[in-house]
């Protein structure tokens, strides 16, 4: 399992295998996720290739958090906006 966690393409496999069930499951739980491991695959191509396993999934947790920092900024509500419904789907 360990030597899966220092390939490249196994990062991006999973980080498409995360941006697939993001479309299956609704909010932006996954997304950051699948950020988070494609930047690590990505990264693998290059300065991290050398790097530990541990270490691998410690970045991994950090880019996902950051990402998901970032999306739940990006695509919130604005500030003191609460989401109203007008009218119900079935009139």
């Amino acid at each position: 399992m360990a030597d899966y966690l220092s390939i490249w393409w196994a990062w991006l496999a999973f980080a498409l295998v995360l941006a697939i069930v993001e479309t299956l499951v609704p909010g932006f739980f996954f997304l950051g996720f699948a950020i988070g491991a494609a930047l690590v695959g990505l990264a693998l191509l290059g300065p991290l290739a050398l790097l530990s396993p541990p270490l691998l999934l410690l970045i991994f947790a950090g880019l996902s958090l950051a990402a998901w920092l970032v999306l739940r900024r990006m695509f919130a509500l604005p500030k003191g906006q609460v989401k109203t419904f007008e009218h119900d789907i079935n009139d």
